[in-house]
């Protein structure tokens, strides 16, 4: 039974449904800056470059061998540098998002007025005490 409780304890403690929370939203927030790098932002970049889809840009190193039927039997073997910029792209609007993100809420922390801080505490007795001898001994 102690096992059980132990692990209860461990999978229930705050930080670590937070960090849960926080994969997955971290993973619905991918998906959402996919779309709209796929559907929305690079064809306007396609759309600036004269229609070059980035995705489909390669570097062939070897091409494809066809046989007499003209079935591949050996792939083509390149580089495919236009998906490592898009996926460069993608990573880049997204590090801009966290980036204004964090500001947004650290702008928002700062914001809310810090609060006084505590009065320093009365003297002990002891003190007082000591306080009265160095002035006797001061006369």
């Amino acid at each position: 039974m102690g096992f059980v409780q132990e692990f209860k304890a461990f999978a229930l403690k705050g930080n670590l449904v937070d960090m849960a929370i926080g994969v997955v939203m971290g993973a619905a927030f991918g998906k959402v800056v996919s779309a709209f790098i796929d559907g929305m932002f690079m064809p306007l970049v396609g759309l600036v470059t004269s229609g070059q889809d980035f995705s489909e840009l390669v570097f062939q190193i070897k091409p494809e061998i066809k046989d007499a039927a003209g079935v591949v039997t050996q792939a083509a073997v390149a580089i495919k540098y236009g998906a490592f910029i898009t996926v460069a792209i993608e990573f880049a609007l997204v590090a801009f998002v966290m980036f204004m993100l964090i500001k947004g809420m650290n702008a928002m922390k700062k914001a809310e007025p810090a609060p006084p801080p505590p009065a320093p505490p009365a003297p002990t007795k002891e003190e007082i005490l000591l306080a009265e001898i160095r002035d006797l001994l001061k006369k």
